[in-house]
């Protein structure tokens, strides 16, 4: 339904303080179409802050705005969807509470079963990973580039590969059967002061 828009890098926020112009930066230099907000603070009046503060930035740009975990918070800035993890709020809850145009996201790790589930419960895209070693998340299990290709072969909608990837091996990614990738330290690192 909006699967145009779940193609080329799939920019996802530093989990740190939110730096707005770099951010910018970043949508533009690499003419991002789908930014997910990503920051683990338990901080509620922040992450409502920085998420409004995206979401302008995405309308002003034409990016999709998809806010990881926090279905409520997606709701409340008028998020374009929700990224939902293994242990997150179910695909059917994020729907009936976000709507039929929400663009709604699933973690498959490297499970073909699971992204099988998410297709049927009515996910617009699924996310396999991770692809490479990730810094990000060093313990996260390795999916093979095979299983992304299997998966390109079964599903009918789009798919993401997360996990370490570059812009040295974005191609692998993408030869594998990805619609998009998923970036955050390939395009944060440079503005990363620490």
């Amino acid at each position: 339904m909006h699967h145009h828009k779940i193609s080329g890098i799939y920019a996802i926020t530093p989990d740190r303080a939110l730096d707005i112009d770099a951010v910018e930066k970043i949508l533009i230099q690499h003419n991002i179409s789908i930014l997910q907000y990503r920051h683990k603070t338990t901080n509620t009046i922040i992450q409502l802050n920085e998420a409004q503060q995206l979401q302008f930035l995405c309308l002003k740009h034409h990016t999709l705005f998809i806010i990881n975990d926090d279905i409520n918070l997606a709701k409340k800035v008028g998020a374009g969807g929700v990224h939902l993890g293994k242990t997150d709020a179910s695909i059917t809850q994020a729907r009936a509470i976000l709507g039929a145009d929400a663009v709604i996201g699933a973690s498959c790790y490297n499970d073909m079963n699971l992204a099988q589930q998410a297709q049927r419960q009515g996910a617009d895209y699924v996310a396999f990973g991770a692809l490479f070693p990730s810094p990000t998340k060093p313990d996260t299990p390795k999916c093979g580039l095979d299983i992304v290709a299997q998966a390109a072969q079964s599903l009918n909608i789009p798919i993401v590969g997360i996990g370490g990837i570059n812009f040295d091996n974005q191609s692998q990614a993408f030869d594998a059967g990805c619609d998009s990738v998923a970036m955050i330290n390939a395009l944060f690192q440079s503005t990363d002061s620490r």
